[in-house]
């Protein structure tokens, strides 16, 4: 029994060895920082518009919806890093992250259209897009985007050299500097309405767009796949460091990031209030005011490479890890699937439990405590949750991936 016993520590322990662990860390943190941001929503977002109640509420939501903001591209940077290049044949890949990444895409989706708003017009919604209701599904079919153009650049991707990465990746930096350019070109943009109410900013177009063209200079090489050829590069090029040398890159970085993404949101909400709260106007109000922090921005670039830094110095595991840690990684993307059946009802019970703004029990501290409030206990239950779901015999990681 003993032989049985050490002979399966040391099985886990080679097994550890070979992991990346600060993945897992980084993975689990990003699935927390998902759930802060949406925490945050709803004091910038108030029923069908854009509501601030207050200046302290819009600097805390400046702060605490900020700070996560990296969380997406986290999300991708991971997922880069293991699967690119690709390990296996296409065929192979297209096959396990169908099985991994689509079915319980497709199952919480189902769940989603039967559980909000009205069952019919959902399934219809969903033959073209994602149920508006559940609108962090966005993720997962930009994921698939990425998927299948990863074949196509595995083989440039095995042989691409440091300084040609490092080329693309500065090309690509500069593209997360253009949202902050057309603003400062256009001026506030005009906010022109789908079909489906959701709103979008009109964009002061550059170098070679057109009313009849979106594909400019830069449109290839710009958005999310500069997190892929992030990941890549940091697997490739980027050697082990001390502590001192981490941080004294990645806190430049971060709070640079942080500052622009910050910043600018302040700027657009202080300008809107004209020295006067409540700030209220149409939903394209807040679409406005989230332009600094949007995932293609160059303060959440900067901020996401301060966090790969920090949290590539992990090196252990032990026993925290091994009973709470690995086991959420595992089940990381079934939670961001599912949290926002929970997370919604936490944060309509803590916000009537404690007030709202500075009439709130706490006074002006009511608004940082709901939202680390409500992102903390839907994290732990939603993790709880989905660890037990995804340890179920067969059904279980086709539901939770």
């Amino acid at each position: 029994m003993r032989i049985f016993v050490f002979a399966t520590f040391k099985l886990m322990e080679n097994n550890n060895a070979r992991r990346e662990i600060w993945l897992d860390w980084l993975r689990i943190t990003a699935c927390f920082l998902v759930m802060m941001t949406h925490s945050a929503e709803p004091f910038y977002l108030g029923g069908e518009g854009s509501l601030i109640l207050t200046q302290a509420d819009a600097f805390w939501v400046g702060f605490l919806n900020v700070l996560p903001r990296a969380c997406v591209a986290l999300f991708i940077f991971t997922s880069s890093y293991l699967q690119f290049p690709l390990h296996y044949s296409t065929g192979e890949f297209f096959r396990r992250r169908a099985s991994r990444i689509l079915i319980p895409f497709i199952f919480w989706s189902i769940v989603y259209a039967l559980v909000w708003g009205e069952p019919v017009q959902n399934f219809k919604d969903l033959v073209f897009n994602f149920n508006y209701a559940a609108g962090h599904l966005w993720f997962v079919y930009m994921m698939i985007g990425l998927y299948l153009i990863m074949p196509l650049l595995s083989p440039w991707a095995e042989k691409v050299g440091k300084r040609e990465l490092q080329i693309y990746l500065g090309i690509w930096l500069f593209t997360t500097t253009i949202p902050l350019i057309r603003q400062w070109l256009g001026g506030p943009a005009p906010v022109i309405y789908g079909p489906s109410g959701i709103p979008n900013a009109a964009k002061y177009p550059l170098w070679g767009e057109a009313s009849w063209n979106s594909y400019g200079l830069f449109y290839y090489l710009s958005g999310f796949i500069g997190y892929l050829l992030l990941g890549l590069y940091f697997r490739k090029f980027v050697g082990t460091m001390s502590w001192k040398k981490a941080l004294g890159i990645a806190v430049p970085l971060f709070i640079a990031g942080f500052a622009i993404c910050s910043g600018g949101f302040l700027h657009m909400v202080m300008a809107d209030a004209k020295g006067s709260f409540p700030v209220e106007g149409p939903v394209g109000l807040a679409a406005l005011w989230e332009g600094p922090w949007l995932n293609d921005t160059v303060g959440v670039a900067l901020m996401t490479i301060a966090w790969v830094l920090v949290f590539r110095q992990i090196r252990g595991g032990g026993r925290f890890y091994e009973k709470v840690v690995l086991p959420v990684s595992k089940a990381s993307y079934g939670m961001y699937l599912c949290h926002m059946l929970v997370l919604g009802s936490v944060s309509v019970w803590i916000r009537s439990s404690l007030g709202v703004g500075e009439n709130g029990i706490l006074g002006i501290w009511t608004t940082p405590v709901e939202i680390f409030g409500t992102a903390l206990i839907s994290f732990c239950a939603v993790a709880l949750v989905s660890v037990l779901v995804q340890r179920i015999p067969k059904v279980g990681k086709l539901i939770m991936g």
